[in-house]
């Protein structure tokens, strides 16, 4: 006899939660299961059998001002989901990261006796603690990449489980250091130092200047080095081109490739933020720095309650990479912790990031069915 089709609710509210829930649903696929899908979601979902309520792009805003501008556009999908939902009562909805849209969803569907979980935790442990109370009625089983989040939802009563993170299996794909630097056109007799500053316009012109400053001081001391700066898009590229045209340097600016740029890399300088733990997973010793405009830094700096910033300091619960944030990003700082790096001190972080990449580990996809097996039956 045939085992009935998987009924599930999905909400992706942005591309990246659309690659995540496509990868958990073609997993359950190739599992064998047939699935009937309803909800929102993008592409990826889409090539899986959704039909999409609504345009998932119209879901992903950010920043303060935009969401308060489309409020009642949102409020109005989020009842027409909710709706849908009731209607169709499926075996378990998911919401896919979106946590300030997806969990009052989850918390009516799940009064009303339909199972729910969250995939990727809300940083509760970095700002807004108290949402943890809204969590605890919305969900059933929180999906968690890291393994410290668990600990916290257990602790607060709310069945958790680390399904591992993406990029662990995605980063495995990626070709050689050296097969990348001869796409890129790197020298392969050279140390490589990769200078990733973010991909905001704000980020670039908050930090690339003192990053020019970085390479133009390790320049003079170690003539040994190639710099390379990846630009996430071709405005980005104009922007880091701009700031860098006053100078004779070593140094190759390419578009997007910020991956492969990691990877052909000896040593990083890179801005706090995801591509922090993209480099602890390449084992690629760093430097982090970030700054932003001193207003929004004195508010920010209020509101996290973590003594750190890049991702592996926070896995690690210990500064294992340096971090220089707000006017400790300097160019003295940073030649400073850079060179302590090349004379070979980076070694260390290595070996702490092997620590922290195994207590993540991969195969995202298959540990997050497992995960859910419960719920779904």
């Amino acid at each position: 006899m045939s085992t009935p089709p998987l009924r599930l609710g999905i909400c992706a509210g942005e591309a990246s939660g659309d690659i995540l829930a496509g990868a958990v649903l073609n997993a359950w696929r190739q599992a064998g299961r047939t699935l009937e899908l309803s909800g929102i979601g993008g592409p990826e979902t889409a090539a899986l059998g959704l039909r999409s309520l609504a345009p998932m792009d119209r879901l992903a805003v950010m920043g303060l001002v935009e969401p308060l501008k489309r409020l009642p556009e949102l409020l109005k999908i989020r009842r027409r989901l909710i709706a849908q939902q009731l209607e169709l009562r499926p075996q378990l909805f998911l919401g896919v990261d979106s946590p300030d849209f997806n969990l009052p969803i989850e918390r009516r569907l799940r009064a009303s006796g339909v199972a729910t979980a969250h995939l990727v935790s809300p940083s509760v442990w970095a700002w807004r603690s108290r949402r943890i109370r809204s969590i605890r009625a919305s969900v059933d089983k929180m999906l968690c990449l890291f393994p410290f989040e668990v600990e916290l939802y257990r602790q607060a009563g709310i069945d958790a489980v680390c399904v591992g993170h993406p990029l662990v299996d995605e980063l495995k794909k990626l070709a050689s250091a050296s097969a990348i630097r001869q796409q890129l056109g790197l020298p392969s007799d050279r140390t490589i130092l990769g200078i990733l500053p973010g991909s905001r316009e704000s980020e670039v012109r908050n930090l690339m200047p003192q990053f020019v400053k970085t390479i133009t001081e390790l320049n003079r001391r170690h003539p040994e080095l190639h710099f390379v700066v990846p630009a996430s898009s071709e405005d980005r590229r104009e922007q880091i081109v701009a700031l860098l045209s006053h100078d004779e340097l070593p140094i190759t600016v390419v578009l997007g490739r910020g991956r492969e740029t990691m990877r052909a890399s000896d040593v990083l300088l890179v801005a706090s933020g995801t591509a922090t733990l993209e480099a602890m997973l390449l084992r690629k010793p760093m430097v982090v720095a970030y700054r932003i405009a001193p207003a929004s830094w004195a508010v920010l700096s209020r509101m996290v309650k973590t003594p750190h910033v890049a991702l592996p300091n926070i896995l690690a619960g210990r500064a294992v990479a340096p971090e220089l944030l707000q006017s400790e990003a300097n160019a003295e700082r940073m030649v400073h912790e850079v060179c302590v790096l090349l004379e070979n001190a980076g070694a260390q972080q290595v070996s702490h990031f092997d620590e922290l990449a195994e207590q993540i580990g991969g195969n995202f996809a298959g540990r997050s069915i497992a995960a859910l097996a419960s719920l779904v039956g």
